[in-house]
Order: C-alpha cells, then sequence, then structure tokens
C-alpha cells in the first residue's frame, strides 16, 4: 500500500516513512542505493525497467528524493542537484539574453553575487529591490515587467520576511514568474508553492539534509507542465547538473527527521533570540519569532510551527567585541552554513565586508542542542 492511497498525510509521517520507499528486492525498510550509471534493454530494445535508461537523466536516488521533497512542498514535482548554486543556475538559464528580473536585495550572498556576473554576461537586465517592502516591489514589477522574480524569505543574515502571496500576485500581474528561495524556512515551515510561489528553490546542503554531509539543491514547481520546468529538466538533463546516488541517498535520509529536528531547532532558536534579547551586551536580534521584529505579525501567517534555525544579533562594541565572544564560545562551531544538527555561529562581516553587514552582528544556526546549554555557552562568551 503506497502512502497517497491512505489519504492525507503529515509531513512528519511522510518524511518518517520515505515517502513509502522500500527496498523491494530485500524486504528492507530503508531505500537502496543503486550506483549504476547505465542500465539495460529487453531484446526488443525496450528499457527493462521503465524509466530507467542513464543516471544523468534517470538516477534511481534522484527520484527517490524528489518524489519525498514534492510530497513535503505540496508540489507537482521536485528535482535535486549537485548544489543550491547550481538549482540557482538552472533557473536563470532558463531567460533569454536581454530579458529582466528582479531579485530581492540583501539575500544570501553567493546567490546575489552569482546572479550578477550571470546577469551582465547575459545582457539581461538586473534590478534589485528590498521585497519586504511589498509596495516597492509591486512598484518595481509594474516598471520593469520582469520575467522572473526572485524572493528570499526569512532572508540570509537579515531575517527579513516577505509575502509570498503579495508578491506572486505583483509579478504574475507583470506576466512573470516568482521563485522562493526557502532554504532557511523549509517546507516544514512554510510551503511557499501554496501561497503563489511558481518554484521554490532549497540549498538543499542545508535544512533538508541537516547533517552537514552533504551538498545538494533542489527546486520544486507548482505546474510540471510549464515551460520554464521544461527548460529547467532539459538544461540539468543535458548539461549534467545531476546530484550523485550516494548523495541523493544521504539527503532521502535525512529528510526523513527533518520535521523533527525543524521543530526542535525552532524551538531553541526562540528561547536564544529571546535571552539575547534581554541581554545587556546586544544591541538588536534579528529573529521574526519576537514580537518587536517588523515582520512577526506576516511571519505568524505564513510560517507554521515554528520561525527556523537562523537568527542573527548585533553585539555592543563593533567587531572587536563580536569577535571576542565568538572566540569564547565553546559549543558553537565557528563555521559557516546553517540548518545541521549542530549550532554554529558565523562572524557575517568577515565573509561579506563590503555588502553593509554591521561589524557587531553574529549569525548563529541553531541545533537540536540542549537549549539551555546554547544559553549557558553564549552566556559565558558575551559576559553575563
Amino acid at each position: 500500500m503506497s502512502l497517497k492511497s491512505i489519504g492525507s498525510l503529515t509531513p512528519a509521517t511522510i518524511a518518517a516513512q520515505a515517502g513509502g520507499l522500500l527496498d523491494a528486492g530485500t524486504g528492507g525498510v530503508v531505500p537502496p542505493i543503486h550506483p549504476a550509471t547505465t542500465f539495460v534493454r529487453d531484446e526488443d530494445y525496450i528499457p527493462a525497467v521503465d524509466g530507467n535508461v542513464y543516471s544523468r537523466s534517470h538516477a534511481p536516488n534522484g527520484r527517490m528524493a524528489e518524489g519525498v521533497l514534492a510530497q513535503l512542498e505540496g508540489a507537482a514535482e521536485a528535482m535535486v542537484f549537485p548544489s543550491g548554486m547550481a538549482a540557482v543556475a538552472a533557473v536563470f538559464r532558463t531567460l533569454p539574453a536581454g530579458a529582466s528580473v528582479l531579485v530581492q536585495s540583501q539575500i544570501y550572498w553567493g546567490t546575489t553575487a552569482w546572479i550578477r556576473g550571470f546577469c551582465a554576461r547575459r545582457d539581461i537586465t538586473l534590478v534589485e529591490v528590498e521585497a519586504a517592502d511589498t509596495d516597492a516591489f509591486a512598484a518595481a514589477c509594474a516598471t520593469h515587467k520582469p520575467a522572473l522574480a526572485w524572493i528570499e524569505t526569512p532572508s540570509n543574515p537579515w531575517l527579513r520576511i516577505v509575502d509570498i502571496a503579495a508578491c506572486a500576485d505583483a509579478v504574475h500581474g507583470a506576466g512573470g514568474l516568482l521563485i522562493a528561495d526557502m532554504t532557511t524556512s523549509t517546507p516544514v515551515l512554510t510551503r511557499a508553492l501554496s501561497f503563489g510561489a511558481d518554484v521554490v528553490m532549497h540549498s538543499a546542503t542545508k535544512g533538508l539534509n541537516g547533517h552537514s554531509d552533504v551538498l545538494a539543491g533542489a527546486l520544486a514547481v507548482k505546474d510540471s507542465g510549464s515551460a520554464i520546468w521544461a527548460a529547467i529538466r532539459a538544461d540539468r538533463d543535458m548539461a549534467g547538473a545531476v546530484l550523485g546516488p550516494f548523495e541523493a541517498w544521504l539527503l532521502l535520509r535525512g529528510m526523513r527527521t527533518l520535521p523533527l529536528r525543524v521543530e526542535r531547532m525552532s524551538e531553541n532558536a526562540q528561547k536564544l533570540a529571546e535571552y539575547l534579547s534581554d541581554h545587556p551586551s546586544v544591541e538588536t536580534v534579528l529573529y521574526p519569532g519576537l514580537p518587536s521584529h517588523t515582520g512577526h505579525a506576516l511571519a505568524c501567517t505564513q510560517m507554521t510551527g515554528g520561525f527556523g534555525p537562523l537568527l542573527s544579533f548585533v553585539v555592543k562594541g563593533g567587531a572587536p567585541a563580536a569577535l571576542g565572544a565568538v572566540g569564547r564560545l565553546k559549543l558553537f562551531h565557528r563555521a559557516t552554513s546553517l540548518g545541521g544538527v549542530e549550532s554554529l555561529v558565523e562572524h557575517r562581516h568577515t565573509i561579506e565586508p563590503h555588502t553593509g553587514i554591521p561589524e557587531g552582528l553574529l549569525r548563529l544556526s541553531v541545533g537540536i542542542e540542549g537549549a539551555g546549554d546554547l544559553i549557558n555557552d553564549l552566556g559565558q562568551a558575551l559576559g553575563q
């Protein structure tokens, strides 16, 4: 019996059961790894197993991960890639030279830097706008008529909240498509397709996998018959931006605990944000779970079950004070990423020195450790 045959299920059940996948050959409750790159045909040269031809276009483990992600997103289909940036590139390579695109300002720097370079090379008009300002976003759509608009919510590292439905209405009214980077939120907290996004992107390296041991990306689409989806699939299959079988298997394994991890990380992040908001050494805390956050009310309508693992805060005293605190942390690893089971800390200004990041800003990716232990570590580092 398939999971789909027993009606609507919660994300926790879909994930834990791996979308109903088993090892049919052995009866094992864990799906197998298929490292084969090519697949046999019968005497009439028909593929022995329907859909299995060559792993660049027909990789069994990739399809397993895609099927589970599509169920979690409420998507028609999903595709996996060898990195989040490969997924970003796959979307933008569908654009013709001379097109216009609208991109949210002050999002993940790697995305912004790549898009700027790509648009310059392809003679594509790039307009950057603060998408958390719905009026500014709508005005930019009306003026520039973008072929697609790119948003990220909550944004990294500013934790700004974007009204997905309002942005979808604005760009659709201008004849374009809305692409939403939901890496920080994951489908457990927000299903952006249900708010009007046409395509959702994930750096699956982060929350979807959750164990800091897989480099992967993913896209999920509302309409699998759309022109952009056909172009993305053709580009991926022909250019070879495919995820290997071992990485796809690890990604699927990671997704099996996704709802549980996100719940715990969100609970921990909320507690840390509340603690830091009252700390005398902290200037400001950026976390949508705090009522003081400008996007809190909107986040409450778009995010279900928590506000995610990512938070940023500004230490009084600038870079010397922030770096001093980072150096004293014992449990938070000084590393760049987010969404893993282990807590990480990053002095973002060191990574992005020319992007307007405050010198005292620290970005935390909160893991699944005991919240009290993490609070104590922050306390001794900041000076209680």
